[in-house]
């Protein structure tokens, strides 16, 4: 091992050892489930701001988004234009219903609509969400720290999700925003960073990588055609909306964040400032990836291995170009800030099996666990189960087209029942079930190709994007159109 390596490892070790113990120091303060869930109520709203930012980007942006523009161009960039709508409609409309519920838990206000059935349907459409993403994150923290240092990637998949456990144990929400918001403003400098030194240390100047990446179409946003089954920038920029609205209004990482702070003032500003810093960060990560090709077309081929999957392209580049120290701290950014990511999954996981499930249906028999027993189990529970998708997820091509896709069909079209419930004032209890259980069924014909094309005799027209847009759109119509028979059969 060089003298090199022995820096980059040690400012690796350093910084995440800080961000870990820093996280542990917030256990004294972390006693009751209430501190542990909402940190009192009293967390700063531009700390809040920046771990709502931090969620949005996590090590899924940081590498998927490199890897997705160097592999074909900006389509991703749709899903962040659809941000500022979300936001703002969270500001106006969700942060206030939420804080006004006062519950750590965002489907109490399902039961209140519909009731119990409804919050264990959302709920677990959100546990399953989340064990994807959890499993995606793994994967790509493992792949990041791979390309660093010679360790098996499964050993670092399951090393990596045990870690992230145990420090959630001990710091609980708390240390999670703010751990957040510190690896927020370094992950900004790390891209500025790498941005600078892929564009003055190539040897063929700024000019040539940026005429190469234009001549190969790089900077498009792609399609801009109405076809169903490939990702136009409508169907992104569609799919991102129904994401972003379902996140803000559905998601629990996102609604616990409205009750850290003490006013609706400071969540309001938090929620919409927290998505629209994610706006210009996402563009610095797709122009990295874009700039990377041009790096790469101007100063020879990528390993075959690593060209075949574009999601390696990125960590590739910081460890063989990066000057001694940068690429430790930069391996290190990435690395924390997919800790934080799934330390707030890991979080809010727990906090829903604990108020949804533990107090709601086994705390009144009598089962004599205390709370904070319970969300310790939960999270290591739900970080086994993160950990088994990221194993599976190996050799995949690429992260980001996989996280989406499966996004889309584990959420479970949940935002349709949500809209049905915010927008509709009827609370007959069989049209939701009606349009839940049609909607589920649309979710799986779409997903199944085989499936499909036995029931309609014709390949799938829509891109796996559109499963969650089509299920949406079918519990939300269905179950209004049933509002309105049952109502007049009244």
């Amino acid at each position: 091992m060089s003298s090199f390596e022995v820096i980059d490892i040690t400012v690796f070790i350093i910084y995440i050892l800080g961000i870990c113990l820093y996280g542990i120091s917030f256990y004294r303060s972390n006693k009751t489930s209430n501190k542990f869930i909402t940190g009192g109520g009293k967390i700063p709203s531009w700390v809040v701001s920046f771990s709502i930012f931090a969620t949005f980007v996590s090590s899924i942006s940081y590498l998927g988004l490199p890897g997705s523009s160097f592999s074909s161009n900006w389509n991703a960039f749709a899903f962040s234009l659809s941000l500022p709508i979300a936001a703002i409609i969270a500001a106006i409309y969700f942060v206030p219903l939420y804080r006004n519920i006062n519950s750590a838990s965002a489907y109490t206000y399902m039961e209140k609509r519909y009731g119990s059935w409804a919050r264990i349907y959302v709920s677990a459409c959100y546990l399953l969400t989340q064990i994807m993403r959890i499993g995606t994150i793994l994967y790509l923290l493992g792949l990041t720290l791979n390309a660093f240092i010679e360790i098996d990637l499964s050993i670092i998949i399951i090393l990596t999700g045990l870690i992230v456990a145990v420090y959630s144990i001990f710091g609980g929400i708390q240390a999670v925003v703010w751990t957040d918001a510190i690896q927020g403003i370094i992950l900004i400098f790390g891209a500025i960073v790498c941005i600078i030194f892929i564009l003055y240390n190539s040897g063929q100047g700024p000019d040539e990588i940026m005429k190469i990446s234009y001549e190969n179409n790089k900077f498009s946003l792609g399609e801009f055609s109405t076809r169903l089954s490939v990702p136009t920038f409508w169907i992104v920029l569609v799919y991102g909306l129904f994401i972003n609205i379902q996140n803000f209004g559905t998601d629990q990482n996102y609604i616990q964040r409205y009750l850290l702070t003490d006013s609706d003032k400071k969540a309001k500003y938090s929620a919409f400032l927290g998505g629209l810093i994610y706006v210009p960060v996402s563009a610095l990560f797709l122009f990295i990836g874009t700039i990377l090709y041009g790096y790469y077309q101007s100063n020879g081929l990528l390993p075959m291995e690593i060209s075949e999957s574009a999601d390696k392209v990125f960590p590739y580049f910081i460890v063989n170009n990066l000057p001694v120290g940068f690429k430790g701290l930069l391996i290190a950014s990435i690395f924390a800030a997919g800790m934080s990511t799934l330390s707030t999954s890991y979080n809010s996981s727990a906090t829903i099996l604990l108020i949804d499930y533990y107090n709601k249906y086994f705390n009144k028999k009598r089962v004599f666990f205390s709370q904070m027993h319970i969300l310790y189990g939960s999270t290591i529970i739900i970080a086994i189960l993160g950990i088994s998708v990221a194993l599976a997820m190996i050799n995949i091509k690429s992260a980001l087209d996989a996280w989406w896709e499966l996004a889309s069909i584990f959420s479970g079209g949940m935002l349709g029942l949500f809209l049905l419930g915010f927008l509709t004032k009827v609370k007959d209890n069989l049209s939701p079930i009606i349009g839940v259980i049609v909607g589920l069924f649309s979710i799986l014909v779409l997903s199944i190709p085989e499936l499909f094309k036995f029931l309609f005799g014709v390949e799938n027209p829509f891109h796996n994007y559109l499963v969650i847009v089509i299920g949406t759109t079918i519990i939300f119509l269905t179950g209004f159109l049933f509002m309105i028979i049952l109502k007049k059969g009244k």
